[in-house]
């Protein structure tokens, strides 16, 4: 177990708040990534959660393949389209 303080300095977590703001921030943070294409978030979270269990030359080869699978889709033609027209995104999570 280490201090938040700690699990901060060591760039472990990128924000620290008080208990009592706690459930606000979460909320913030998930509407910040619900605004993303939907299939990479998915992919994100199964990503992250098979992640755990498996060694790091699995779960790197699981991320290389989620993101082939990411890179294929219309979701990421969105995207890169409206990052060059300077828009945001409308994601069809296809």
């Amino acid at each position: 177990m280490i201090s938040a303080q700690e699990a901060y300095r060591i760039g472990l977590v990128n924000e620290i708040v008080p208990a009592a703001d706690l459930i606000t921030c979460a909320e913030a943070i998930l509407k910040k990534i619900a605004l993303n294409a939907p299939i990479a978030v998915k992919f994100a979270l199964e990503a992250a959660n098979k992640g755990l269990e498996t060694s790091q030359g699995e779960g790197l080869l699981l991320e290389a393949s989620y993101f082939g699978l990411c890179a294929a889709t219309e979701d990421k033609k969105e995207g890169t389209t409206a990052f060059l027209e300077k828009r945001k995104p409308r994601f069809q999570g296809r």
